[in-house]
């Protein structure tokens, strides 16, 4: 592909990333606040945002391996279709004050967030090898988007239509249509054809169990799974600590640009110091956010430590991902990735369905200080890959 076809198409799937991160995070913004007025106790008031990193871990795997047969064009349209019909279900939900179909509506916006969040392995198969960190960056970039729109949707719709968030799960169904008529013009090198084509390339045992595969899904996971957690929980905290929905929803709208914004330099960085340092300076970052929420209950204490949330997480998931590229070959990506994205959803899932009860249990501060022990093992995982990789390179340098 060309330079220039090659950069349409890494424009194409960076809007549209913004358009599906913009849906996301509208149920991250208002999911929890609508579930908490429905819910039977404080304790479901996150099934919603829990049902749709449910639908996540459960349409990974059969998405990834449907799009190694059909391409991904027929895959990312027919994911933003869904997130169409699940905001159209999340209204009715709300409407008729059912918590489970409200989760039901959110669940499929879970099933379209399976399908788009391989949109930054399709920039990586688009361009060529040099251009490939930045790629995945660009497209995660497009989420910088959502930190406005998202929040701003979520807070504009809550009030526009009686009774309250049902105008927000609606704009998400317009927004999702958006998004499916810009992926009409995306254009993905074809996977190739035939049964056989994906029988060739290891089994999953022995892609999975690679050290770099294990410390890149780990890494990816983690910091996704920190992020949900203390995402989750934050509008709910400060609505407990005496914050409106405005300031819940600037605090998003900071942190989702602390989630996106690094991405267009993440890349940059990736290529300079490598990827495992940049990895362990998210890790860092992470802990930096667990101490900003010891300072306090206040706007600019939930500010800073979500904007910092958002940066560690950037730099553990693009690190993670450009990691993971380097573990699997054209054949096996299918069953690689479906894998990789499964699992971390599936600990989102597990963090989003658990951050209400935890809160009520423990509390703001405490619930973060939780985190300390899972990162400090990302941390020891990272410098045993650095220490193997570099102990390897020593006889193959001498050699």
């Amino acid at each position: 592909m060309s330079g220039h076809g090659m950069h349409r198409q890494v424009f194409l799937l960076a809007s549209a990333q913004a358009l599906f991160q913009t849906a996301s995070v509208l149920v991250m913004t208002v999911g929890g606040l609508a579930g908490s007025a429905i819910a039977p106790s404080p304790a479901f008031a996150t099934m919603p945002i829990a049902a749709m990193f449910l639908g996540t871990a459960v349409a990974t795997f059969p998405a990834s391996m449907w799009m190694s047969r059909v391409g991904r064009r027929p895959g990312f349209v027919l994911g933003a279709l869904l997130g169409v019909a699940g905001g159209v279900l999340a209204a009715l939900g709300v409407w008729t004050v059912d918590l489970l179909l409200l989760s039901l509506g959110t669940m499929l916006v879970g099933a379209y967030q399976a399908f788009a969040q391989f949109y930054r392995f399709a920039a990586s198969e688009v361009v060529d090898e040099a251009f490939r960190p930045r790629a995945i960056s660009l497209v995660l970039g497009g989420g910088i988007v959502a930190a406005f729109a998202g929040p701003m949707l979520g807070r504009f719709g809550g009030p526009l239509v009686e009774p309250e968030y049902l105008g927000s799960f609606l704009l998400l169904s317009l927004v999702s249509l958006l998004a499916a008529g810009i992926l009409l013009g995306l254009k993905v090198p074809a996977p190739a054809t035939g049964a056989s084509s994906l029988a060739k390339g290891r089994q999953w045992k022995a892609i999975v169990s690679q050290p770099a595969y294990l410390v890149a899904l780990f890494g990816a996971a983690t910091g996704y799974g920190v992020m949900i957690l203390a995402m989750t929980a934050t509008p709910i905290a400060m609505v407990h600590h005496h914050h409106d929905l405005s300031a819940a929803a600037t605090v998003i709208q900071l942190h989702v640009l602390g989630m996106f914004l690094p991405s267009f330099f993440t890349g940059s960085l990736i290529a300079r110091f490598g990827v495992l340092r940049i990895m362990f300076a998210g890790v860092v970052i992470l802990v930096g956010h667990v101490l900003m929420t010891l300072t306090g209950t206040g706007f600019k204490s939930f500010a800073a430590a979500l904007l910092l949330l958002g940066v560690g997480w950037n730099f553990l998931y693009i690190g993670g991902t450009t990691l993971l590229t380097t573990t699997y070959t054209q054949a096996e990506k299918g069953r690689a990735q479906a894998i990789n994205d499964m699992t971390i959803f599936a600990v989102g899932l597990a963090c989003s369905f658990g951050a209400g009860a935890l809160l009520q249990r423990l509390g703001w501060q405490t619930l973060n200080l939780a985190l300390l022990p899972w990162l400090a093992f990302a941390a020891v995982a990272l410098a045993w890959l650095g220490h193997r990789q570099r102990q390897l390179f020593k006889p193959a340098h001498a050699a």
